[in-house]
């Protein structure tokens, strides 16, 4: 489970990252302007960055030993967590461009496969 998790969670925020820098006008599609400003495009881009780094730290823990990935996987529960309630808030306001339906699912069952990795690293660390 928790190496599952950390995989596909891993290819998520890749293919996120890479989408911010290299096609973020299409990425943002309903959100973005068309005319969108240099500057507005750069800070798009600019996410990008740390998108691919926490794929990358996720992908390469995959293969640690579940006790030592608690911190690992707090950040992520924390980080999807506060994503699917920003989800949560634009679908329930109307805020939000339909996609974000989409995305809601996908950041909360995120959060909750890492609340039950988390779980199951605890249960390990106790054994």
């Amino acid at each position: 489970m928790i190496r599952l998790t950390l995989t596909l969670s891993s290819v998520y925020l890749a293919v996120v990252g890479l989408a911010l820098l290299f096609v973020p006008l299409q990425f943002g599609v309903g959100a973005v302007p068309t005319d969108a400003s240099t500057e507005l495009i750069a800070l798009l881009r600019l996410l990008g960055g740390p998108f691919l780094g926490i794929a990358v730290l996720n992908w390469l823990s995959r293969g640690a030993p579940a006790v030592s990935l608690q911190k690992v996987l707090i950040a992520n529960a924390v980080g999807f967590g506060v994503v699917g309630l920003n989800d949560v808030w634009g679908v329930a306001t109307g805020e939000a461009r339909e996609l974000a339906k989409l995305f809601l699912g996908v950041h909360l069952g995120f959060t909750l496969a890492f609340l039950m990795s988390l779980r199951i690293s605890a249960r390990v660390s106790l054994a």
